[in-house]
């Protein structure tokens, strides 16, 4: 008769953790913060643009810390250019909200800070969950989007080479 099956419960041994490691960065890391909502414009040309702050170790990205100045349409641009050139699945954007545009409302609409604030947290979420997948990370459109002030609407779409 075969003797039963026993869990190996035996501790790996683990070299004992200094200062350093224990409150230092940690090995990888990518932070996103989409913050500070600010309505530019007037009338019909009213819109609201967001900063966009990341920072990271991983090597593939070149700036290591960067802040742009993003509009919602930027981050429906980002979306559509992942959606036809890469092969993950990209989440939902917080929505448009048209009937927060319709004219003759009796609030702010679109630019009211509640709205604001919600469409902040999502746009937050969103660009979180993309930047945190290993095969968004190779993408040139997520590069540019968190790194360049400006996106080139013409680029040419591909890899990242690092």
């Amino acid at each position: 008769m075969s003797q039963p099956a026993v869990a190996d419960t035996r501790r790996l041994n683990s070299k004992p953790q200094d200062l350093t490691d224990a409150y230092g960065p940690p090995s990888n890391f990518l932070e996103i913060d989409v913050f500070d909502p600010q309505t530019l414009g007037v009338g019909r040309t009213r819109y609201t643009v967001y900063k966009v702050r990341m920072r990271t170790n991983l090597p593939i990205f070149k700036l290591k810390d960067s802040c742009v100045t993003r509009r919602y349409s930027d981050f429906e641009w980002l979306k559509t250019e992942l959606e036809r050139d890469s092969k993950i699945v990209v989440p939902p954007l917080p929505g448009k909200a048209l009937k927060r545009q319709l004219p003759f409302r009796g609030d702010e609409g679109i630019f009211e800070d509640s709205f604001i604030e919600e469409r902040r947290v999502g746009l937050e979420q969103f660009i979180n969950r993309i930047a945190g997948h290993p095969l968004a990370q190779n993408e040139r459109c997520l590069h540019m989007f968190l790194q360049e002030e400006t996106i080139d609407r013409n680029y040419i779409p591909g890899k990242v080479r690092h």
